[in-house]
């Protein structure tokens, strides 16, 4: 007989109440038994038994406990009562085999534990398969078998480990499955900005693994709708999702109708109010409310929505009858929420609550590496809706791509932009193929709307970094060509990013270039640094 190493091996399981009773006298051995067949394999040693079995069949319980040490006599037979209400109903066996489990005194280090999965109902043996799979038992699944035309009473047995780390074909087509929803998220985007792709696969696991809300920021344009439908579909695909994707952009719901819309309302709430209404909220139930903007909800509907999200159930405007949703929330937003709760104007517990997985996207400007592949996704989406081929000339294509990598190219629109000008220069293009001309015209069309988006009344205030007394000493002109560098400044990842945009031409014309160096000068001049301007001191 085989050892495991120097541990000890335990079998755990339920006495089969048909299959074990099988035979009456000496004839009971010319019949396959599961759990007496276990210790009648030549290649398996047991150490222990423990037999779990209801007060009905202590009887049964102890003559297969005696035919266990008459075929084994090494093996120590433990026997013990355990009451199933029902042994058809789930939560109860799975309950109390949890109350033997989390009682029994496991010892790893020093014992192998198999647990036979062969006899009990249907229900027992998922749930034996759901304890050792979440481990709350450190074992592997043990089946039995008899022969083929039942010749012998020892019969078959299978040792199952869940551990899917030693199943390289199976670990693989785990991680296989893990890429295809990575790729399914970024709608199948050859995307090579690597702390992106990082966020996307952990977004993934999350979607996959919880139903916890989950907090998209970002620019406009950045892509939030966008993922959020991609994470509804996932969802929906793997079965974790019922219902429907429902979206609604927060900043469209004003004043008293803002609640109704979420909410639902009842017959006679308010004037106008002369059917009931079911609310948004209501119309997601068993699937994902994607929520944008969330940041304009006034605090009355946040409160609403902290109910519905910690209780399950909300109160339609005018009513006093609670409605069930159970749902999965996304939110979305460009501002900043926890200077809003600063501010007074968002809810410090509802940003606790939707805060646990909290992902901000990047601006394109901050992922130009990822303007190419996105180029292409575009013009296929192009070619679907027009139903013919579209595509740039050699040149004209290296024309775009290098005028989009360029620093003073600001993607301020992000993908609304890049989406916009694909669409102009493809209807534009003659036979679907755009050229040089198209592309050079499509340039000077986005700088020209770019400069436009950037004028003085979006640019960042002075007061966020000088007193009142301070700003009487600057020079209007230097207050304006100041608050134009503080916004590249705060719109740049680094220093250098800031002094390739602010000293794009004159650099362009010295052998060697310090752009750091000149802007650190600048802003030396008024008392700034780079740092300060990243955060504000107010």
């Amino acid at each position: 007989m085989k050892t495991s190493g120097t541990k000890k091996t335990v079998v755990i399981g339920l006495l089969g109440t048909v299959m074990d009773k099988r035979g009456k006298g000496v004839k009971r051995w010319n019949s396959w038994r599961p759990t007496v067949g276990i210790f009648m394999q030549e290649d398996l040693l047991v150490d222990r038994v423990e037999l779990l079995h209801d007060d009905r069949d202590n009887r049964l319980a102890n003559n297969v406990g005696a035919d266990i040490e008459s075929v084994s006599p090494s093996t120590e037979v433990g026997l013990h009562n355990i009451q199933f209400r029902d042994p058809w109903d789930f939560e109860n066996v799975y309950s109390t085999l949890l109350d033997f489990v989390e009682s029994y005194p496991f010892k790893p280090e020093e014992e192998r534990y198999l647990i036979h999965i062969t006899t009990g109902t249907h229900v027992a043996q998922i749930c034996w398969f759901l304890l050792c799979e979440a481990n709350y038992i450190p074992g592997s699944l043990l089946q039995t078998s008899p022969d083929r035309g039942d010749k012998s009473v020892a019969g078959n047995y299978h040792i199952i480990d869940l551990d899917l780390s030693k199943y390289d074909a199976i670990s693989s087509r785990f991680k296989r499955q893990q890429l295809e929803g990575t790729e399914f998220l970024k709608s199948g985007i050859a995307t090579r900005n690597h702390r992106f792709n990082n966020m996307i696969q952990q977004i993934e696991r999350v979607a996959i693994r919880s139903q916890a809300p989950i907090l998209i920021t970002g620019p406009t344009g950045a892509g939030k709708s966008h993922l959020a439908k991609k994470i509804y579909e996932l969802k929906h695909k793997r079965s974790l999702v019922q219902g429907e994707f429902v979206a609604v952009n927060c900043a469209t719901l004003r004043g008293d109708s803002a609640m109704s819309a979420l909410f639902g309302h009842s017959r006679g709430a308010f004037t106008g109010a002369q059917t009931a209404r079911k609310g948004l909220l209501t119309k997601a139930t068993e699937g994902l409310l994607f929520l944008d903007e969330i940041g304009e909800l006034g605090l009355d509907e946040q409160a609403m929505l902290l109910h519905a999200i910690e209780e399950k159930t909300f109160y339609p405007v005018g009513s006093d009858n609670p409605v069930i949703s159970d749902f999965q929330l996304i939110a979305g937003t460009n501002r900043d929420l926890q200077k809003q709760v600063q501010g007074g104007t968002f809810r410090e517990d509802l940003l606790a609550r939707i805060n646990l997985w909290s992902y901000q996207l990047p601006g394109l400007k901050d992922r130009r590496e990822d303007i190419e592949p996105n180029l292409d996704f575009e013009l296929l989406k192009i070619e679907q809706q027009m139903g013919h081929k579209v595509s740039f000339n050699k040149a004209a294509r290296q024309r775009f791509i290098e005028f989009s990598q360029q620093t003073d190219s600001l993607w301020s629109g992000n993908f609304r932009d890049l989406n916009a000008c694909v669409q102009r220069m493809a209807t534009l293009s003659d036979g679907g193929r755009i050229n040089e001309a198209l592309v050079t015209e499509e340039c000077e069309r986005l700088k020209q709307y770019w400069q436009k988006s950037h004028q003085d009344d979006a640019l960042p205030a002075l007061d966020e970094f000088f007193t009142p007394e301070q700003i009487t000493e600057i020079d209007l002109f230097d207050q304006l060509q100041l608050r134009q560098v503080i916004a590249i400044c705060q719109e740049s990842r680094t220093m250098s990013d800031a002094g390739r945009q602010l000293f794009n031409r004159s650099r362009l014309k010295k052998s060697s270039t310090n752009d750091s160096h000149r802007l650190r000068q600048y802003l030396s001049k008024f008392g700034l640094s780079f740092e300060e301007l990243q955060n504000p001191r107010a």
